[in-house]
This record gives C-alpha cells, sequence and structure tokens, in this order.
C-alpha cells in the first residue's frame, strides 16, 4: 500500500518546544469554568450556612444530577458524605464543601493513571472514538505534548474516510515538525487504514522512533461493520509490531454527558481499552461525567483517564491529576 511521508524533519527526532508558562492548574480552572458555573456555584451556595438534613441532601442530589454525575455515582456519593458527617459528628453545612470535595476526590482519584511510555520503543497509541469526538485534535496535541519530554514521534493518518482528517493531521505534523505518514492523495474516497498505519509503524522501526500515534477513522459502535473494521486495524497493528498497540485510547467529547458511558462500554467490549481521553471539558457545564465513569467502571476493570483537554491550545491537553480537577470544580 503506497504511503507518504509527510514532514519538514525527516528524522522524526525531538526538537525544542515552547516552555509552558500558562500554569496548567490555572488553564484547568478556567476551562471548568463553566462545569464550575453550573455545579461548584450553587454547591457553595447550598452549604453556605443551615444544618445538615434531608432536604439540603435532596437538593443536592439534584445539583449532581444536573451536572451529569450520574445515578449511580450522584448516591455513591451522598452515602460518602452521610459517613463522613456521622464520623466527624459535622452538624453546620458550611462543613460539608471541603467533605464533598474528598469524596469526589476518592471516587476518580483511581483513574488518574499517567500514561508510561518507556515500556516499548516504538511506542504505539492508537486512538478511536466517534465522529466528532476530537481525535484528531488531540493526537496533534499529544505529539506536542511527548516532544516536550523529548520523545521522538511519528504520526500515522489512519482516517481515510475523510480526506479533510488527513489534510488536518499534515497540518499538524507541519505544526510540530514531526514525520507524517498517510495514503497518497489519489482522489479515492476511501484506503485501507491498516495499511497506512502498518507502513508507519514499520517507518518508526527504520528511524528509531519513540512513539507512534494513530489516527482513526470516527465511528459509531451501532455500525457494526465499522466497529469490525477497527478490530482488524488492532490485529494488524499487532502483526506489524507483536505485543501492539501498546495503548488504545478512546477519545471521549465531555459535551456528550451520560453517552460518554455508553460510548465507553461499547468501545471497550470491542477493543479492549486500556484508557481515555476527555475532550472539550472547557465547552460544558457536564464535567461531572469524570464522577459518572469512575463509578460506572467500579465493578469492571478500571480505565484510566489519561488525558484531559481544556482548551484549543497547544499545551491545552495534559494528564489527568484529580486533586487538580475536583479544586478546579469548587474554587
Amino acid at each position: 500500500m503506497p504511503s507518504f511521508f509527510k514532514s519538514k524533519n525527516n528524522t522524526g527526532s525531538a526538537a525544542p518546544v515552547e516552555a509552558d508558562t500558562g500554569g496548567w492548574a490555572a488553564r484547568v480552572r478556567q476551562g471548568l469554568s463553566r462545569t464550575r458555573n453550573q455545579f461548584g456555584k450553587q454547591v457553595t451556595a447550598l452549604f453556605g450556612s443551615g444544618r445538615i438534613d434531608e432536604a439540603l441532601y435532596e437538593e443536592l442530589e439534584t445539583i449532581l444530577l444536573v451536572s451529569d454525575v450520574g445515578v449511580n455515582a450522584t448516591s455513591w456519593l451522598l452515602e460518602d458524605l452521610k459517613r463522613q458527617v456521622r464520623r466527624d459528628g459535622l452538624t453546620d453545612a458550611a462543613q460539608l464543601r471541603s467533605a464533598l470535595q474528598q469524596a469526589l476526590v476518592n471516587l476518580i482519584e483511581p483513574l488518574a493513571q499517567p500514561l508510561d511510555n518507556r515500556t516499548a520503543k516504538p511506542f504505539i497509541i492508537m486512538l478511536t472514538g466517534v465522529n466528532g469526538a476530537g481525535k484528531t485534535t488531540s493526537i496533534g496535541k499529544l505529539a506536542h505534548y511527548f516532544r516536550a519530554q523529548g520523545k521522538s514521534v511519528l504520526l500515522a493518518a489512519g482516517d481515510t474516510f475523510r480526506a479533510a482528517a488527513r489534510e488536518q493531521l499534515i497540518a499538524w505534523g507541519e505544526r510540530n515538525d514531526i514525520a507524517v505518514i498517510a495514503q497518497e492523495n489519489s482522489g479515492q474516497q476511501k484506503g485501507d487504514p491498516a495499511a497506512v498505519i502498518f507502513d508507519a509503524i514499520n517507518a518508526a522501526k527504520a528511524r528509531g522512533i519513540d512513539i507512534v500515534l494513530a489516527d482513526t477513522a470516527g465511528r459509531l459502535a451501532t455500525q457494526l461493520h465499522l466497529m469490525e473494521e477497527i478490530k482488524k486495524v488492532k490485529r494488524v497493528i499487532g502483526k506489524a509490531c507483536p505485543g501492539a498497540p501498546h495503548e488504545v485510547l478512546l477519545v471521549l467529547d465531555a459535551n456528550t454527558g451520560q453517552n460518554a458511558v455508553n460510548q465507553v462500554q461499547a468501545f471497550d467490549d470491542a477493543l479492549d481499552l486500556t484508557g481515555l481521553v476527555i475532550t472539550k471539558l472547557d465547552g460544558t457545564a457536564r464535567g461531572g461525567v469524570i464522577a459518572a465513569i469512575a463509578k460506572q467502571r467500579e465493578q469492571k476493570s478500571l480505565l484510566p483517564i489519561r488525558f484531559i483537554g481544556v482548551g484549543e491550545g497547544m499545551d491545552d491537553l495534559r494528564p489527568f491529576v484529580a486533586t487538580e480537577f475536583v479544586q478546579a470544580l469548587f474554587d
């Protein structure tokens, strides 16, 4: 399968990147402003004064549900809060703010597991998700992130359904000065994504690249033929590099709210996901969905949230840190 090598930097080696001077915690806070206005301010007002009673718990339940925390996670948080009240002898509603923060941290902390890319070379990351979730943009930002760590990166334009996706990925490669393996633009509507990614892996091996980021076309879990196709892509990656892909990341648009929980389940059933990327948290008041995902997966193998996106800037996709996230919901 012919592929083109698109790059300003034919070695794929790391080049200097600009330092992060904006302050990640501050950007998380800014990015979560809509969720904070929907959730944090209401909670602060509710806990402003008064006594702790059943009416207060009922109002808190409503706030949590409206913020897309989900039924299961909401029930768990309320029970955990009540346990803290009984244990610590809390009587004033103002004391509940820190108790709720701690309960949220306890719930989502297990999801905060950074990705370790040192276990293989090339370390192959396959990204998947529904249309419009932000996969290609996330790949560009991940490329920037890994380059800032001094890693060499290669991009595989495995979304052969949309010509625009190919061009978008090449543009990200140029912005990051990173090689892109893409199918020749022959005017055909669709190419073979598995062949493009296969070529990319072989190129990465030949060039001593540290990390391969493989894009795939967006698809709905209900499109069974497309789900079978992406299973094939994963199998081909394993043939090109035994043990790969080393990470299979599902990119989730935070705006989808509770539907994100269903997406996680469907894609995990098909691909055995290893982690999640939550995008567009800056454009939604539904940041509570992270708690819903944590509770939904509790009885199964937890899927770590590897990265969250809180803006459109190159540096606005970073590893998920539970305490930072919770603090940004309230402060």
